[in-house]
C-alpha cells in the first residue's frame, strides 16, 4: 500500500477508535427461552410480529412452540422462511413487504446469521422507506430506531444477535457487503442451547469457527478497548474449551451453551473492534460463488494470520496462552503464536474442512480483490494494510493451498 493510503487509512483508524466511549454502542437483552418473548411484546402491546426464520430450522419444528404461545397470546404472527444461506436483496424486499401487509409491529429472526441479518436490514428498511438496500451499504446510513428486534441464534458463530452488522448480497453483481449501523443491533437475544442442539458436525464447525475469527479479528486488530479484548478473550478460551466436544457430541448441552456464549461474547468485540481482511476477503467468496461464511473464515484466518507475520505475534501468543493452548512457561511469542496458528489448522483438518478453494479462477480475481479492499481500507484496523494488489496475492494463495 502506498504511504499516503497507509496514513490515510491509520487516520481514520484512531479517529474512530478515539470515539469508541462516546459511539451509542448497546448490549441486547438477555433472554434464556423464546417464550420469554411473550411477557415482553404483551408489555408493549405489540399484536402483530414477523417471524424471520431459517427454513431449515422452522421444518424441524424449532419455531413451532414459539408460533403456538404467540396464537395463545392473541399476537399474530406473519412468517418469512429466509431459505439461503447468504440473505440477497429480493429476500430482503419480499419479508420486508410480508411485514406491511401484515402490519407488523416487531421482527422475531430465529436462525443463523442468514436470517438475522435479512430481519435486521428488513426492519432499516421500515425504518427508511424511501432507501434502497444497496444505498445503506457500509457505514452509519440508516441513523433512524427500528423496529422491535428480538433475535434468536440456532447456530453458534456469527455473534449476529449482538452485533450492529448485516451482510447482504447482491445476486445480480454477485457482491456480498456488509451494513452496518448502531440501529441494527438487536433489542432482544434469546440465548438458548436447546435451540442448537440439532446443529450438524459441519455446521457446529464451520459456525464455531466463524466465531473464532470474529474474537481473533478483533483481539489483534489497533482499535481494542478493555471490554473488546475481555470479549475476546473469553470467547477464544470457550472455544478451545468446547468446540471439539460440541462438534462430536451435538448433544451436550453445556457444550452448546459455551459455544451461544463464545459467539456472544465474539460479536461484542467486533461489533466494537471491528474485523479485518478476514472477512474482507470471505465476503467476496461469498459474493462471487456463494461459499458459506463461516467456512470462507475458517479457511482464510490461519492463512491471513501467516501473513501478518510478527506483527500479531505478541496478541496471538497472549490468547493462545489464556486458552491453554500453550502452557504460561511458553514465553517465546513467535512459538506460541505459530502454535495458536496450528491449532487453528488441526481443527480445520480434524473437522474435514479444506485448505483453499478449488472455484477461485484467475480471472475473477482482481474484481473480488477490489471488493475486499473497498470493504476493508480504511475501516478495518488490521495489523499490516494491504491494498488491492497485496490481496490478489492472498487469493492466489487460497487456489494453490
Amino acid at each position: 500500500m502506498n504511504p499516503i493510503k497507509k496514513v490515510y487509512c491509520r487516520v481514520y483508524q484512531l479517529a474512530f477508535r478515539a470515539a469508541l466511549p462516546v459511539l451509542p454502542y448497546r448490549q441486547p437483552k438477555l433472554l434464556s427461552s423464546l417464550a420469554d418473548c411473550i411477557p415482553l411484546l404483551q408489555s408493549r402491546n405489540i399484536a402483530s410480529v414477523l417471524l424471520v426464520a431459517d427454513g431449515g430450522v422452522r421444518d424441524l419444528g424449532l419455531t413451532k412452540p414459539l408460533e403456538d404461545a404467540l396464537s395463545a397470546a392473541g399476537i399474530a404472527c406473519a412468517v418469512y422462511e429466509q431459505r439461503t444461506p447468504n440473505p440477497t436483496i429480493d429476500n430482503v424486499e419480499a419479508a420486508r413487504e410480508v411485514y406491511v401487509n401484515t402490519n407488523a409491529k416487531a421482527i422475531i429472526a430465529v436462525g443463523g446469521g442468514s436470517a438475522m441479518d435479512c430481519a435486521k436490514v428488513v426492519g432499516a428498511r421500515i425504518a427508511r422507506p424511501k432507501q434502497s438496500v444497496q444505498k445503506m451499504r457500509g457505514l452509519l446510513h440508516i441513523l433512524l430506531p427500528t423496529p422491535l428486534l428480538i433475535a434468536a441464534p440456532t447456530t453458534a458463530g456469527t455473534g449476529s444477535e449482538t452485533t450492529l452488522a448485516a451482510v447482504i448480497t447482491n445476486a445480480k453483481l454477485h457482491h456480498k457487503y456488509p451494513i452496518n449501523d448502531f440501529a441494527l443491533i438487536p433489542d432482544v437475544a434469546v440465548l438458548d442451547p436447546a435451540l442448537t442442539l440439532g446443529l450438524p458436525p459441519q455446521l457446529t464447525a464451520t459456525t464455531g469457527l466463524d466465531a473464532l475469527t470474529h474474537a481473533v479479528e478483533a483481539y489483534i486488530g489497533r482499535s481494542t478497548n478493555k471490554l473488546t479484548r475481555s470479549m475476546a478473550e473469553e470467547a477464544v478460551t470457550l472455544i478451545a474449551r468446547h468446540l471439539r466436544t460440541a462438534y462430536a457430541d451435538g448433544k451436550n448441552i453445556e457444550a452448546r451453551r459455551g459455544m451461544l456464549r463464545a459467539a456472544y461474547c465474539a460479536g461484542i468485540a467486533f461489533t466494537r473492534s471491528y474485523v479485518g481482511y478476514v472477512h474482507g476477503i470471505a465476503h467476496s467468496l461469498g459474493g462471487q460463488y456463494g461459499v458459506a461464511h463461516g467456512l470462507a473464515n475458517a479457511v482464510i484466518l490461519p492463512r491471513m494470520l501467516d501473513v501478518y507475520g510478527a506483527a500479531c505475534h505478541k496478541k496471538l501468543a497472549k490468547l493462545a496462552r489464556i486458552a491453554d493452548i500453550v502452557p504460561e512457561t511458553q514465553t517465546d511469542d513467535a512459538a506460541a503464536a505459530r502454535a495458536f496458528i496450528g491449532w487453528i489448522d488441526d481443527m480445520n483438518r480434524d473437522f474435514g474442512l479444506p485448505r483453499g478453494f478449488a472455484q477461485i479462477k484467475e480471472a475473477d480475481i482482481d474484481t473480488m480483490a477490489g471488493h475486499a479492499d473497498k470493504e476493508s481500507n480504511p475501516l478495518y484496523p488490521v495489523p499490516v494494510l494491504m491494498d488491492k494488489d497485496e490481496l490478489a496475492a492472498v487469493y492466489r494463495s487460497l487456489m494453490e493451498a
